[in-house]
């Protein structure tokens, strides 16, 4: 419990530097914003355990994970807006969403394999068949991300069958199962509370989390931002990588909160609940910010550099997604995930995104023509339908 009350202290400083405006330099604003997001972050996380008990768990998961990378919808929505305005910031809202989107399987995953493996000893993990909603799904957002890369603009077209598709999954997420595992350690003080108190408590312990999550948030990241062009990092750089690695610290947290808790099959479910929503409702939502800023129908400009971009984060989704169709996950996927990722740091050209789509494309087919595969395929595409 005392861990649950730091936590409540930590956010303190940034909500009074926020709402007293207070001036400090990008690297005091980045700690103190930051500390506020870990302190959010292990609210929330207490909250979806709580709530796992009473609701379905795909459900309490998935709402984890869309509050989590709140900060992600602020700053893609903010360069969206900003847009027609600035036609610049056209390739720094699909550059932040790719290299959002990126980060979550070849840093998220692998960062939980190994916090698993470091609490558990062991090489691999398998999943829950509970999982087969998620996956599933995010096979499903993956494909339909595929028909944006023929295009030069990302349009309201788009918008309908990727927010479709996460408005299903909310949906079938509630009909899913609850957590009947026992609570331990202070989480059982909670569940001495009448429940209708408890969940006036819960869904306090949400929206705090939420709040807290959305004022500092888009601070830590542009502060991170302000902090990297005093080193003279390129900006655009900055707007692709660091900004989203500022924006996923929520859900990094959170994630690995559960996995030290040997929660580590939750702590994946809500990872890649988390990587459905950004694939699905932020990419999808994308064009109707530009349509409400624009005052019109036009759709979001992608250039040659963002198209590339946009098939090399669909093509790691699709290879991703294959892996763990047979619900399990080891050492040398999560190893392999990490290294083709930072492969495009070697040379950050048209050349090497193209190959490494390519090469997460072959090996999603290789994959695919496995029997064992195949059929897990089959099952993973009926599964949210059924």
């Amino acid at each position: 419990m005392r861990i649950l009350f730091s936590s409540f202290i930590f956010t303190i400083p940034w909500i009074i530097i926020f709402f007293f405006k207070i001036d400090l330099n990008p690297y005091f604003l980045s700690f103190f914003s930051g500390l506020c997001i870990f302190g959010g972050s292990y609210i929330l996380a207490t909250a979806a355990e709580i709530a796992e008990q009473d609701i379905p768990k795909s459900f309490a998961l998935a709402i984890l994970a869309l509050i989590a990378v709140l900060p992600e919808y602020i700053v893609d929505f903010y360069f969206t807006w900003m847009a027609p305005k600035k036609p610049e910031y056209s390739a720094y809202a699909l550059a932040n969403m790719t290299g959002a989107n990126r980060l979550l399987i070849g840093i998220g995953w692998p960062l939980i394999f190994l916090l698993f493996f470091i609490k558990n000893k062991k090489k691999s993990f398998k999943f829950k068949e509970s999982l087969s909603l998620e996956i599933g799904i995010l096979l499903i957002a993956t494909l339909i991300s595929f028909s944006i890369v023929p295009f030069d603009r990302l349009s309201l077209g788009h918008s309908i069958p990727l927010i479709g598709i996460f408005i299903f999954y909310l949906y079938k997420s509630t009909k899913g199962e609850r957590e009947e595992k026992e609570p331990v350690g202070y989480l059982k003080e909670f569940f001495k509370i009448e429940k209708r108190k408890r969940w006036i408590l819960v869904s306090f312990f949400f929206i705090y989390s939420a709040f807290v999550i959305l004022i500092a948030g888009p601070s830590f990241g542009e502060n991170l931002v302000e902090s990297g062009k005093l080193l003279n990092i390129s900006e655009f750089l900055l707007v692709q990588w660091v900004a989203p690695l500022a924006s996923e610290a929520p859900e990094v947290i959170v994630l690995s909160i559960y996995t030290l808790k040997k929660k580590e099959n939750s702590a994946f479910q809500a990872i890649v609940s988390s990587k459905i929503n950004q694939w699905s409702l932020l990419v999808g939502s994308i064009p109707i910010v530009f349509a409400i800023s624009s005052l019109s129908f036009h759709a979001l400009s992608i250039d040659s550099r963002q198209r590339e971009e946009i098939l090399l984060t669909a093509a790691q989704s699709l290879f991703a997604v294959i892996l763990l169709c047979d619900f399990e996950f080891d050492y040398k996927e999560a190893i392999f995930l990490f290294f083709l990722f930072f492969a495009q740091f070697v040379s950050p050209s048209m050349y090497i995104r193209i190959f490494l789509s390519g090469v997460y494309l072959v090996l999603a087919v290789i994959l695919i023509f496995e029997k064992r595969k195949r059929k897990r395929i089959r099952h993973l595409l009926k599964a949210p339908f059924e």
